[in-house]
């Protein structure tokens, strides 16, 4: 035997949803690819989705006994080693889950929080990552804590109480005030960082994870800011200065919205959102690719709205238009034309670019129509310059 250690192989992956009241089939369908892309991102193998229509879920198992009956045949047959629901799982039905699947379990909002512990990188990020993470483990430590002494690696395993068993849930909340504190302190260093940065006018990327904001923000400022095709590249919130013409000001790109977003990772990263606030323009980045765009849109203005910084001047980029699939319709289709039928200059004359924002459409990968993006993010800079410096000639 090679006395070499062996590559670990991925753990396969089984994914749950349900069709129900709040979400129809259309929606399910679109939040079980995203929730694949999101376990292909922590580094396991999507194998099977299982799918159900039900009106109320099951308060034991989530799913009804039959549809139970049938993923519990798959697991066995198919050695799975981890079943993840796309909607948040109680301590219950955590319980019950893992006694019959006999595999690990783990919901949404874990998932994501595991991707996000993977990516914490500065201490300000593993700290905002931890909090939310005790506060995700409190109400499930009767299943979490006597099933960590034999878990070993994999997925939804990264972060507090991997190496040790901690079964006292004061200890818990002990740790949730430490880290309390802890980011309050790092919210006054944030805000005395933004003090300091003195009055120059600030621009902040947003966006549904990735729809290119990190490449944007690469090619704007000639930067070397980690970007992939992966969910959640981006945390930390990073800082450039950049001088369009005659103006110099501040650009950050943040971190990506999604769909059920935990609200305990809203309220840890609250330091890191808070430049959103302090912003004094908002570049709002869309992927024009991706079929359900609207929704992603729809899921950002919630989530602006829910830290306060729904009220700013907001510039919408349509990224990726060299991705974007048109599919042109036969001229004797009576039926009616979808987003998939309109072209480029088709969809600037819709609604996008009639309503009260301001549209530009490009491809921060292939740099087309660079020229306009950095013209108009040039204007909408003058103006608050020229408000704020009325009597200035522009130069810092």
């Amino acid at each position: 035997m090679s006395g070499f250690l062996t590559k670990r192989e991925k753990e396969k992956v089984v994914l749950v949803g349900i069709i129900n009241k709040e979400q129809n089939e259309m929606q399910l369908s679109e939040y079980m690819e995203e929730l694949s892309f999101l376990t292909e991102t922590a580094g396991a193998i999507p194998v099977k989705k299982f799918v159900q229509k039900l009106e109320v879920t099951n308060k034991r198992t989530f799913v009804g006994s039959g549809k139970l009956l049938e993923i519990i045949h798959f697991v066995k047959e198919n050695e799975i080693d981890i079943v993840i629901f796309d909607d948040e799982l109680n301590a219950t039905q955590l319980r019950n889950l893992e006694k019959d699947l006999k595999c690990k379990i783990m919901d949404r909002t874990g998932l994501i929080l595991d991707i996000f512990a993977k990516r914490a990188k500065t201490a300000t990020a593993k700290t905002q990552v931890e909090m939310a993470q005790y506060q995700y483990l409190l109400p499930r430590l009767t299943r979490m804590w006597t099933h960590l002494e034999r878990q070993r690696g994999g997925i939804g395993l990264r972060g507090p109480g991997e190496t040790e068993i901690e079964t006292d849930r004061r200890i818990i909340r002990d740790k949730i005030s430490k880290l309390k504190n802890k980011l309050k302190k790092i919210e006054k260093q944030k805000k005395q960082q933004r003090k300091n940065r003195g009055k120059m006018v600030r621009v902040s990327l947003v966006g549904y994870t990735n729809v290119g904001k990190s490449t944007l923000m690469n090619v704007l400022c000639k930067s070397d800011i980690f970007a992939e095709n992966k969910l959640f590249a981006t945390l930390d919130t990073t800082v450039r200065k950049l001088v369009i013409e005659n103006i110099a000001f501040l650009i950050s790109d943040t971190v990506g919205f999604i769909r059920k977003l935990p609200h305990n990772l809203v309220d840890s990263f609250k330091s890191t959102l808070d430049e959103l606030k302090e912003a004094d323009i908002l570049i709002h980045v869309i992927d024009i690719s991706h079929p359900n765009f609207e929704e992603q849109i729809n899921t950002v203005n919630k989530t602006l709205k829910e830290v306060n910084a729904n009220n700013k001047k907001i510039l919408m980029i349509f990224n990726k238009i060299d991705a974007y699939n048109f599919v042109k319709k036969d001229e004797d289709d009576l039926t009616e034309k979808t987003k998939e039928n309109y072209n480029i200059e088709e969809l600037k004359n819709s609604w996008m670019a009639k309503n009260n924002l301001s549209c530009i459409f490009i491809s921060a990968k292939e740099k087309i129509n660079f020229e306009e993006l950095k013209k108009s993010i040039f204007e909408e800079v003058k103006k608050v310059h020229i408000k704020r410096y009325p009597y200035s000639n522009f130069l810092y």
